[in-house]
Parts: structure tokens; sequence; C-alpha cells
């Protein structure tokens, strides 16, 4: 049966943690100050503007701008919520056909960029579009009036695009959550006569729901960051009004003021999901690596779980990508340009230079955490790290552009007083600025999923550890990064994906004549030629199939203790 534990004594000493571990304490200062760098430039920003429209904003379009965006929130968080949770048991504890197929397909809306599946869905939902043309061929109808269609433009189709590519957040980690459970305790509740869906109720569900909380905050702060999709859709959301207050009005301080409110929406969701899993601790019991015994559900219920299971993967991936595939085939030429190897490099360095910064700082913040459980400015530190998610990518962008630009405008005057020759742009300008806003963007995700793993491991293990003799660095890479390898590997991933998705930072600060493969894509996207930069778009699904696949079968793998 699980373990309950907490720790009622710290791990050291921490009355003088310089004494003992200087090292983590100034090397996670360090990397949580280097992070928010942005996020102060953008505070800066929306504090002293040169312009204070503010006033305005609250009078006019600022109370629409939150009402969108708490529907939006409410309504992809909701469904999100709904679909990961429910595939995640059903592959996890139910025996019915396809099971084994839906374990990983399931992650694979993971690999669409939210943009690419709103332009693709609207040409095929649209009037002149396949869909629409084919029930009128049927039923003879002439024109709109004769029949009713749900509009595709407008906040419900935003929340169903959106929900599509982020529910597989949620599916991740509950279903990670759902095999890491003793099966002790589901065999005691079918003891006492609960049905599966009451021991699903009962007991998997409350278990679960401190990693569901990490998943929907993440859902959450993706929605809060998506622009392209609520553009198109004209949508009039938070993410909007900062784009329109920059570019339409050509006021920045009112972009950041506005990306200063939207920082408040994530504090709340962080602060809920830190709650929902402060609440609760679980440690691997015993029984950790025995052997699923899956419920046996009727035939209609086997038809059912199948639908439920299918119903996802196929909006959600399936057609996007048979479109996209059928676009991608007329365009095969372009293998043969120049310009897309050097998109293609541009786009899996970048993100895997991304991918491993992030996880190695949230290893730093969370494991000087655990070593200074009464520190509470380490705790603080980490929590304003993650505030990168807060910014949409162009008012990041900016946040980066800011310090980086002072940094070098510095170097350059020193060495022209100096040494009589100047630098020149040494981190603004460059790849380096593109990868430290990938970091910033996507820290918060990495803390997540290394925090929650790192909290199921038992302290007893740091207690046996110095018993023997090794230091913290010695007891991080024997003991929790053997036991946390799920979680790191999903860290690592999901940035990945990410990355190769993230659009506005990498339209803003990439050089001169340097483009990923996002950038292309949207670029023909937007205007509305998704065939021209299909095979783009389709490298970019591709290359987020394989890690997937991979994802799943390593979180099957820990549940066999393999």
């Amino acid at each position: 049966m699980s373990e309950t534990a907490t720790a009622t004594a710290p791990l050291v000493d921490t009355r003088k943690p310089h004494r003992y571990m200087p090292g983590w304490y100034s090397v996670a200062w360090g990397s949580a100050l280097l992070v928010m760098l942005p996020v102060l430039a953008v505070l800066w920003l929306a504090l002293f503007p040169t312009e204070n429209i503010w006033p305005h904003l609250v009078d006019t379009i600022l109370p629409v701008y939150i009402r969108s965006t708490l529907l939006l929130l409410a309504g992809v968080g909701s469904l999100s919520v709904v679909i990961g949770v429910s595939t995640a048991w059903l592959v996890t504890m139910c025996h019915f056909p396809g099971r084994r197929l839906f374990e990983w397909a399931l992650l694979l809306p993971f690999a669409m960029p939210a943009y690419v599946i709103a332009y693709l869905y609207t040409d095929l939902l649209e009037y002149a579009g396949p869909v629409q043309s084919t029930l009128r061929e049927l039923f003879g109808w002439q024109t709109a009036r004769d029949y009713w269609f749900p509009d595709i433009r407008s906040l419900g189709g935003a929340i169903a695009m959106l929900t599509l590519v982020l529910y597989p957040y949620v599916y991740l980690l509950a279903r990670a959550s759902f095999l890491e459970q003793s099966m002790s305790i589901r065999d005691a509740s079918r003891i006492f006569g609960c049905t599966p869906l009451q021991s699903f109720l009962r007991i998997s569900l409350p278990i679960a729901r401190p990693s569901i909380a990490v998943g929907l905050a993440l859902v959450s702060m993706e929605t809060l960051n998506d622009f392209g999709t609520v553009d198109y859709f004209a949508v009039k959301s938070l993410s909007a009004g900062i784009y329109d207050a920059w570019l339409n009005m050509g006021n920045l301080g009112a972009a950041a003021q506005i990306a200063s409110l939207m920082m408040l929406f994530v504090v709340l969701l962080i602060s809920l999901e830190r709650i929902a899993r402060a609440r609760q601790r679980q440690f691997s019991g015993s029984d950790r690596f025995r052997s699923i015994e899956r419920f046996r559900l009727s035939p209609a219920r086997q038809l059912m779980a199948t639908l439920a299971c299918a119903l996802p993967v196929v909006l959600g991936f399936a057609i996007p990508f048979i479109v996209l595939g059928s676009y991608a085939l007329r365009r095969l030429d372009q293998f043969a340009e120049p310009g897309f190897i050097a998109n293609a490099v541009h786009s899996f360095t970048l993100s895997a230079l991304a991918a491993a910064l992030t996880v190695v700082i949230a290893v730093v913040l969370a494991y000087s955490k655990r070593l200074y459980p009464q520190q509470r400015s380490l705790t603080v530190a980490a929590r304003f790290s993650s505030l990168g998610y807060a910014l949409p990518g162009a008012v990041l962008a900016i946040g980066v552009i800011i310090p980086l630009a002072a940094f070098d405008n510095s170097v350059d005057a020193f060495m022209q007083r100096h040494f009589g020759f100047g630098t020149g742009l040494l981190l603004s300008g460059t790849p380096f600025a593109i990868v430290f806003a990938y970091s910033v963007r996507f820290l918060a995700v990495s803390t997540g999923s290394v925090e929650s793993s790192l909290a199921k491991v038992t302290p007893s293990m740091d207690m046996a550890s110095r018993s023997l003799g090794l230091n913290p660095l010695q007891t991080l890479r024997r003991v929790h990064l053997p036991l946390i390898r799920g979680g790191l590997l999903t860290a690592v991933l999901v940035v990945f994906v990410d990355s190769m998705k993230e659009l506005p930072a990498t339209l803003i600060l990439r050089p001169f004549n340097y483009d990923t493969l996002a950038t292309y894509v949207y670029q023909y996207a937007s205007d509305e030629m998704l065939e021209t930069s299909a095979l783009s778009a389709m490298l970019i699904v591709l290359v987020g199939i394989v890690p997937v696949i991979l994802l799943s079968r390593t979180i099957t793998a820990t549940r066999q203790g393999k």
C-alpha cells in the first residue's frame, strides 16, 4: 500500500545554510535571477510607460479582454481535464480494443501547432469548405439560411482548437500518476464492494489530483499565451489585447501593462496548483512494480471506451495529419531548396539547447528547495522564475532584448573607450537570445514536472544516502536522478516540442536572414497559403511524434521497473 509521509525535520541543518552547501543556495538564486530578468524588464515597462493609457483601457476594452480570457480558460481547462483524465484512466486501468495503441496515440496532438490546426479546420468547416459543400449536395440546401452550422471562427471554435492540442498535458501527467499508484489500495476498494467507477472516483482520482492540477495549470498558461489561434478567430483575449496595444496603438508600455495583468492570472493558477499538491503527498509503495490487473469491460463499454479514446486522436491528429500530408506530397521539391535544411537545423538546435538548459535549471531549483526546506527565499525564487510562462512570446522577446542590449552596449562602450574598437552585438540579435527566451518561456514546464517527480521520492532516501557518506551532489546523481528520470524525460520532450512550435519570440529575436520551421510555416499560413509551407509543418509534426512514442514507452516502463 502507498505510504503517506510528512517530513518532520529538514534534510539538513538549515539554520546556517551557507556553512554547509553555499554552492546550491547561490546557484539556485543566480539561476532564478537570470531567468527573472525579462520578467523584471516587462514589469519596469509596465510601471514606467512612456505614455500611460491604462485608465483608457480600463474604461473601454479591458473588461472585454478579461471576460473573453476567463471564458477561454474555463472552456479549454474543463474540456482538457475531462478528456485527459478519462482517457488516461481508460488506457491504464481497463481492457478494450486498441488500448495499447491509444497509450501513445493520445499524445500525438502534442506535435500539432495550434494555429496550424486552426487554419486547417477553418478550410474544412467554413461555408465554401468541403464539409458544408458536401452537406449542401446531400440534402439539397442552397444557401446558409437553409441550415445551421457552427461558426468555426468564434470563441467556441478557439476553445475546441486549443483543447485538441493541449489536453495531452493533463493526459500525460494523469496517466503517469495512475501508473504509480498502489494496486493494493484498489484491491482494498474492491473488497469493500466498490465498482470500477467508484474505485476511480474515490481512490484513483483523489490520489492523482496533484498531477492533474499541474497539467491543468500548464494548459491554462498555454491558453493564456496563445495568440495565433485567438487572433485568427477574432477572440478578444488578453493575449490579443497585448498585440493590439503594441502593434496597432504603438504603445509598448500598454502592452506590458496588459502582460502584467496576465501575470496575475498565472500567479493565481500556480498558487492553486501548489495548494492542490501541498495538501497531499504520496510515495511509491512496495508493490510499485506489480503488474496492473485491468478491469474487464462489457462489449458495449469496450466500444464506448474505444470511441472515447479515438475521438481526440482523430480530431487532434489524424485529420490534420492527413490534410497536411496531402499538401506536403505536392511540395516534395522543397527538399532540394537550400533554405529548407538550414531552417530545420536551426529549429532542432535551438529546441535541444533550450530543453537541456531548462531541465538543468529546474533540477537546481527543485533540489535546492529540497535541501533547504525552511528557506522560504528559495521557494519565492522558484515561483518567480516560472512567471516567464505568463508573458506572450512577443512581449517576452522585448523583455529579453532590454537586458541583452544593455549588456552589449556596455561592453561595446567599454571596449571603444579603452581599446579603440567596438564589439558590436554579442548576445542580442544572436541565436543565444532565442535560446534564452525559450528557456524563460518554458521553465515552468520543466519545473512542474521535476518538482512533481522529486516530491514523490521519500525523504528517507536522502537520509540513507547521507548515512552512507554521500554528499548532496552525489545523492542527486546516484539516487534522485535515476528515480525521477521519467519526470526529466517528460520535461525535456515537452520543452523540445513546444520550442519547435514557438513563434512570436523567434520572429522578433532571430538574427537577420535566420529562419526556423515555425517562422516559415507562419509566414505562409497567415496569408492562407498553408499548402506552400505544408512540408515544413509536417516536419515539425514528425519530429514531435518520435519523442511522444518514446515518452509513452518510458512512462509504461516505470511501472514495470525497467
